[in-house]
C-alpha cells in the first residue's frame, strides 16, 4: 500500500510541475524581428537603402506620406483567456532616407515609448434609412413573380406573351420594350 500511495505521490507531482509549462501563456511572435546586432549595422550618413534591405529586410510599413520614412515593426505576444493577446515585448525601428536613398536617422522606440489609446463607444452614423424588422420581413412581398418566365412562351405568333401588350420584366407584360 505505501508503494501505491508513493507512486500516486510522484505522479500527482509529475503533473503538478508539468501543468506549470503547460498553463504557461507561450510566446508568439509578429512582425520583423530585428535584433539590435542587424539595425546597428547601419550608419546613418552611409548606409544606404539596399543596405537596410539586404540587412532588415523589407519594411512592414512606409510612412503614410512620405516613402523616405521606412518602419519595422515587431512584437511578441501571449494569449490571455478570454481577453486580447497581451504584449510581452514591442520594437519599432524607424529610418528616415533622403532623396537619394542615403540614410538620413535611425530611431528605435519601444513599448515605453508608446501611448494607450482609448476606444470611444459612439456609432459612426450611416447615410439612408433604418428600416425595422416588419419592413425587412414584409420587404420582399410583391417581388416575386412566377408567371414572369412564361411571359414569352404562349403561342401565336405574335409575340406579346402571355398577358397581351409589351413583355416587360416583371410586370405581366405591362412594362416598357425596347
Amino acid at each position: 500500500m505505501t508503494r501505491f500511495s508513493t507512486a500516486c505521490g510522484a505522479l500527482a507531482a509529475v503533473f503538478v510541475i508539468s501543468g506549470c509549462s503547460v498553463f504557461a501563456p507561450s510566446p508568439i511572435p509578429r512582425g520583423s524581428l530585428i535584433e539590435a546586432d542587424d539595425y546597428n549595422q547601419l550608419t546613418p550618413g552611409t548606409s544606404t537603402r539596399a543596405d537596410a534591405v539586404d540587412l532588415l529586410g523589407s519594411p512592414t510599413t512606409k510612412g503614410a506620406f512620405d516613402d523616405n520614412t521606412w518602419i519595422y515593426i515587431s512584437m511578441t505576444t501571449y494569449m490571455k483567456p478570454l481577453d486580447f493577446p497581451g504584449i510581452d515585448k514591442q520594437q519599432v525601428v524607424v529610418l528616415k532616407f533622403d532623396g537619394a536613398g542615403m540614410l538620413q536617422s535611425l530611431r528605435t522606440l519601444n513599448r515605453k515609448d508608446s501611448r494607450s489609446v482609448a476606444m470611444i463607444s459612439k456609432v459612426t452614423p450611416t447615410p439612408g434609412t433604418s428600416i425595422n424588422i416588419l419592413q425587412q420581413i414584409l420587404g420582399n412581398v410583391g417581388r416575386y413573380n412566377p408567371m414572369q418566365n412564361m411571359m414569352n412562351s404562349s403561342g401565336g405568333g405574335t409575340g406579346t406573351g402571355m398577358m397581351g401588350g409589351n413583355s416587360g420584366p416583371g410586370h405581366f407584360g405591362a412594362g416598357n420594350t425596347l
